[in-house]
C-alpha cells in the first residue's frame, strides 16, 4: 500500500470529518487499490443514513479527488 498517497487521502477525509461526526457518524479509510479505487467505511450514522450514498459520491469522493486527481472512484463497503 502506498503510505504516502493514504496519507493524502486521510489528510483530505480529516478535512470532511467534522462535517460528519457533527451528525454523528464518520469515516474510516480501508484500502485504496491498485486500480485506485478508494475504499471507505461509513460508521456511526453515516452507516445507515438514507442520503449517505450522496455525502459519499458528492462531498467525499469530491473532496478526496481534489486532494489526489488520480483516485477514480470511491465506494463504501460494509
Amino acid at each position: 500500500m502506498n503510505t504516502e498517497l493514504n496519507e493524502k487521502i486521510e489528510i483530505a477525509l480529516n478535512g470532511m470529518r467534522p462535517f460528519l461526526q457533527a451528525d454523528g457518524g464518520d469515516v474510516e479509510l480501508v484500502e485504496v487499490t491498485d486500480d485506485m479505487e478508494v475504499r471507505l467505511r461509513l460508521k456511526g450514522s453515516c452507516s445507515s443514513c438514507d442520503i449517505s450514498h450522496i455525502t459519499l459520491k458528492a462531498g467525499i469522493e469530491n473532496g478526496i479527488k481534489n486532494a489526489v486527481p488520480q483516485v477514480r472512484n470511491v465506494v463504501a463497503i460494509d
